[in-house]
């Protein structure tokens, strides 16, 4: 592959893409002969990091996780749960607590892969366990290197790394942490966002149009956290890219479709939890990104970030475009490490919703009506659900890898 310049980074010019089909089966039968999956959901407790606790999503992603592991069983992947006839109506049942006991239960039950479908930091077990370490050359595991999730839950941490890697463009921002504060709020570009450095979804994200709806916003997220991070608005069109890491079959990051983000709350796009994506988001055609260039532009600055951080599970990043004019260019305004793994969810309804064909794929009764943005991308390459979560198994490395992984 030749390196090549654009927009002051180095981009490799990837090979055509292999027929997603074939592929598709070609992972589906390597998965269900060579492994067996055992599905993590949060039961550790985040620790507090710089004061900051992210906060615990109820349930500990069991209902997403419950999703995966009964789509992949339905696959013909063999899957362990701790109860070995779950009910597919219920949440519980179908996966392990990410606790050391829970992990050692999943390896003792035949688990040769463990997805983690849970938040990781520093010293979560993946990474810290002695008693896992006899399994780590062996074990593989589906997410990210947890060490380096706890330095990526920072929202400015990220953007200083790749400020500091990379000619990326990302908005401007700037850091608060206290109500004296000596940043002269008058001279802020307003509209301006305020938003936790660490948090869960769009929980306390705001658009602040004044100075006093700033300096009240920032006073009830200094509540919650030591520190906050204002940012530039960015007032033009919103999407999402998902970028899947490397496998053996596909040595490079690549993302799929890009999806359009529409009809915003006060100018932020609601938490999937309350509005269904599908209801505020699309998946834009190939004849829709041919006809500007800045798309296939931010993907391609999508990828690179994804390799500059050294990720090895898919994450999605947001983007918008700088100004509210088409083939306006596009920043990326935040970095999603582990949200594309907590969100699969079934599908079913993309066939009469969408109009796609070969859409339809097996979801546990009741979660018909669920979806993320990366399955809506997936949908774009005619992706079912259970061919996604198996790309997805593919990208599984071994603990021991992403135990030594660093930046």
């Amino acid at each position: 592959m030749t390196p090549m310049r654009w927009r002051g980074l180095s981009v490799i010019l990837k090979p055509p893409r292999p027929t997603y089909q074939s592929q598709s089966l070609q992972f589906r039968r390597t998965m269900t002969h060579d492994c067996k999956v055992a599905v993590l959901y949060q039961a550790c407790e985040v620790p507090i990091i710089n004061g900051v606790q992210k906060p615990k999503k109820p349930g500990g992603y069991q209902d997403s996780g419950a999703d995966i592991a009964y789509v992949l069983r339905q696959a013909g992947v063999q899957v362990a749960t701790p109860n070995h006839s779950p009910d597919p109506k219920q949440d519980h049942g179908w996966c392990y607590p990410d606790t050391e006991a829970g992990i050692l239960h999943a390896i003792e039950d035949g688990a040769t892969v463990l997805w983690a479908n849970t938040i990781l930091f520093a010293s979560h077990p993946l990474q810290t366990s002695s008693i896992l370490n006899e399994h780590a050359s062996r074990l593989r595991v589906v997410g990210q290197p947890p060490k380096l999730v706890e330095h990526f839950d920072d929202k400015n941490h990220v953007n200083e790394l790749l400020r500091t890697k990379g000619r990326f463009t990302l908005p401007r921002c700037w850091i608060i942490e206290s109500n004296d504060s000596p940043l002269n709020m008058k001279n802020l570009p307003y509209p301006i966002v305020g938003k936790p450095i660490r948090g869960r979804g769009s929980h306390g994200v705001k658009v602040c149009r004044s100075e006093a709806e700033l300096k009240n916003h920032i006073s009830s997220l200094l509540k919650e956290s030591p520190k906050i991070m204002l940012e530039q608005f960015l007032d033009g069109q919103e999407g999402t890219v998902t970028v899947m890491p490397p496998t053996q079959e596909q040595s490079y990051y690549h993302s799929l479709p890009f999806v359009e983000r529409f009809n915003h709350q006060d100018g932020i796009a609601p938490y999937s939890g309350v509005v269904a994506v599908t209801a505020n988001s699309r998946v834009l055609s190939s004849d829709e990104m041919s006809l500007d260039p800045t798309y296939a532009q931010i993907m391609e600055e999508c990828e690179e970030i994804a390799s500059c951080l050294h990720v090895t599970a898919p994450i999605r990043v947001d983007v918008r475009r700088l100004e509210n004019l088409p083939k306006s260019r596009f920043a990326a305004f935040d970095i999603n490490m582990k949200s594309v793994s907590r969100s699969w969810c079934s599908y079913l309804y993309f066939t009469t919703h969408h109009g796609h064909q070969n859409m339809t794929g097996p979801g546990r009764p009741g979660r018909e009506n669920q979806a993320s943005l990366t399955a809506l991308a997936a949908s774009g390459l005619s992706w079912d659900y259970p061919a996604l979560l198996t790309r997805v198994l593919a990208t599984a490395n071994t603990l021991q890898s992403l135990r030594d992984i660093s930046i």
